[in-house]
């Protein structure tokens, strides 16, 4: 029987509050979860508080104004955590990788986490974005209805985001995935920003989509390459039969 690697967190400067948020964003379908978490983190300006090292991720940092950063990074603001990677989540050590967040949520009494993705749909016109949610728990679904979130009804999901909904149900941490419909396979900023709006009704803060909105073409082209890399990571996944079912209806 294979023993489990659990992803090391590195935490510092952690608060006990009563009542906290985890956001979780990693690269997907059109990026959504990786625009929408990095654009919370700037408004809100979050503190670094910690990152997370997995034994079987390739070795990868980044360099920020002088600054050497994890790809994987915990951030804070109050009772709000965000954890945001910016490299793809291998199929290999996504379970892995998801029990360490959720034993990372226990451990910072964290009870209630929203993941924003992104969702392939016929239609991408930006007339018709739209956020649908997919709770774990009666307390988001309560919250969805007071947001006029639409409810996912049917259908199937796979991969990173499927490990995500049955790890924390285990676990029994209260989770809402946001899928917002996108281009699953270019870098979306444009669909990120109707995910960021929805996200916003839940957080009950004010945000400001201007500035990705006078950016959409520049985010598309930076982002070109993990785009690219995501879709690498995730081609096993894509492997599976083409005729599944929608992800709503």
């Amino acid at each position: 029987m294979n023993k489990r690697k659990l992803a090391k967190v590195y935490r510092t400067d952690i608060k006990n509050l009563p009542e906290k948020f985890l956001l979780l964003g990693f690269p997907g379908n059109g990026l959504i979860g990786t625009f929408t978490i990095s654009y919370l983190i700037s408004h809100l300006q979050m503190k670094l508080v910690g990152d997370i090292n997995h034994p079987d991720m390739p070795p990868t940092l980044f360099v920020e104004n002088g600054e050497v950063l994890s790809p994987i990074r915990i951030y804070q603001k109050d009772n709000i955590y965000a954890i945001i990677s910016d490299i793809p989540v291998f199929p290999e050590i996504a379970s892995d990788f998801v029990a360490s967040i959720a034993e990372f949520c226990l451990k910072s009494k964290i009870n209630r986490v929203v993941v924003p993705s992104g969702v392939d749909t016929q239609s991408t016109d930006n007339k018709d974005l739209k956020t649908y949610g997919l709770a774990t728990d009666e307390s988001f679904e309560k919250i969805m209805y007071e947001n006029d979130i639409p409810k996912f009804i049917s259908g199937s999901i796979i991969g990173t985001d499927a490990t995500v909904i049955l790890t924390f149900k285990n676990y029994k941490i209260p989770l809402l995935m946001m899928y917002t419909s996108c281009h699953p396979f270019f870098p979306d900023p444009q669909a990120s920003v109707a995910a960021i709006s929805s996200l916003a009704k839940i957080l009950k803060i004010q945000v400001d989509t201007s500035d990705i909105q006078k950016r959409i073409d520049y985010l598309k082209i930076q982002h070109k390459n993990l785009m690219q890399e995501t879709l690498d990571a995730l081609q096993p996944e894509k492997q599976l039969p083409s005729k599944i079912p929608p992800i709503y209806r």
